[in-house]
């Protein structure tokens, strides 16, 4: 079974599960989004990708469900293999279940600017065929979030990350390790929302700080990592007749350092920091 139909499985199995709940409300998307600056540990060039992804987020009487799947296509200056020199391919699947205590219990739980609080719990699946490393990441997360009292949504989240990989490359270390290294238990603080800014305007993103979980596969000492990913969309098919926020557009950035623990000591400073702008387009359904 190849990579992208492995993760579609998941995929499909998580939205049944969704669909299989009596929802409230409900949105799936499909998107494109393009950047040239991309970077990748241990690689000095700046990479350009394609990302395609397929975005379900809903909501029940007791909690929600977020979905996204994406599916990342580099160019040369990040090859497949040795033998190669194509882009490589990734699949990255992420899934959050975040349940209401306040509606669980039968009474809203409010306090201050807080107007719910939850338990989120939580999978990610990485697959990556690349010339050095091929990932292969499960990490599996649970803790409380605050819902914050805001115009569209603003949630925070502490969370304890268990993480595991299994990579394997062409090239020692990484060539070496031959089984999945799980990682020490770790912190996570995150931060996502959906805030409209004026008529057909939305500012939206996510924050992830995340602590250092000790050595990595070869025995190198992680560094804690920032992930800011955040979009200003316009709602451009309302003024064609379209139905609201059917179809937008508009441009994206994100921040990442120390990318998946990869300092700049342990890279050499080749890749663990990237700041890249790009476009992005989705259709929602």
């Amino acid at each position: 079974m190849s990579m992208t139909t492995r993760i579609a499985c998941c995929a499909a199995l998580a939205l049944a599960a969704g669909a299989a709940q009596a929802l409230d409300w409900s949105d799936t998307a499909v998107s494109w989004r393009y950047g040239t600056r991309f970077a990748e540990p241990f690689n000095p060039e700046h990479i350009k990708k394609n990302i395609y992804a397929l975005t379900h987020a809903s909501g029940y009487k007791y909690g929600s469900n977020y979905l996204n799947l994406d599916v990342l296509k580099s160019n040369s200056t990040d090859p497949k293999s040795l033998t190669d020199n194509s882009g490589a391919e990734e699949a990255y699947l992420l899934y959050r279940h975040t349940l209401d205590l306040g509606a669980l219990r039968g009474k809203e739980i409010r306090f201050g600017k807080v107007k719910g609080v939850g338990l989120t719990a939580g999978v990610d699946f990485n697959w990556k065929d690349d010339v050095g490393y091929n990932s292969r990441k499960r990490m599996f997360v649970l803790g409380p979030t605050l819902m914050w009292d805001v115009p569209g949504f603003l949630n925070t989240s502490i969370l304890l990350v268990r993480e595991s990989n299994a990579p394997s490359g062409a090239f020692p270390p990484i060539s070496n390790v031959g089984r999945r290294y799980k990682f020490e238990n770790h912190p996570m603080l995150n931060v996502s929302w959906g805030i409209p800014v004026a008529e057909g305007w939305s500012f939206e993103g996510y924050l992830n700080f995340i602590a250092e979980k000790g050595l990595d596969e070869v025995g190198v000492p992680t560094g804690p990592e920032t992930n800011l990913d955040m979009q200003l969309m316009y709602d451009i098919g309302a003024r064609f007749g379209h139905p609201k926020n059917r179809f937008r557009i508009g441009v994206e950035y994100q921040f990442w350092n120390n990318k998946f623990g990869n300092t700049r000591v342990g890279t050499g400073g080749q890749g663990p920091r990237a700041s890249t702008p790009m476009v992005r387009a989705e259709y929602h359904f």
